[in-house]
């Protein structure tokens, strides 16, 4: 299976973007019965986990920095996951990606997953 992330662009402090991740290939055996996670790497830093959601969208999990702000979704018929930023601050600037869990549930660790999509970069700034 294939990811690939669009939607990234330049946004005002305190503005909105939604993030798509869409699958291709062997979704039906990969993607679908996976967790989905959103990562993200700003310059010079490592890569940071964002959220993630469970293979039916029934669990989701959120890095403490963008709790309340960030929300994780996935439309499974679709084989879409989207990632929509409200109150975004300029330090969300990074280029975000999306991957493939190997668990059910999703999981923080960057470890816990393969098919890494090519990201999108998001930059806050006035």
């Amino acid at each position: 299976v294939q990811l690939q992330a669009s939607g990234g662009g330049l946004v005002q402090p305190g503005g909105s973007l939604r993030l798509s991740c869409a699958a291709s290939g062997r979704t039906s055996r990969t993607s679908s019965n996976n967790g989905i996670g959103w990562f993200r790497q700003a310059p010079g830093k490592e890569r940071e986990f964002v959220a993630s959601i469970s293979w039916n969208g029934g669990a989701t999990s959120y890095a403490e920095s963008v709790k309340g702000r960030f929300t994780i979704s996935r439309d499974r018929v679709k084989n879409t996951v989207y990632l929509q930023m409200n109150s975004t601050k300029p330090e969300d600037t990074a280029v975000y990606l999306c991957a493939v869990s190997r668990y059910a549930s999703g999981g923080s660790q960057a470890g816990q997953y393969t098919n890494w999509g090519q990201g999108t970069q998001v930059t806050v700034s006035a």
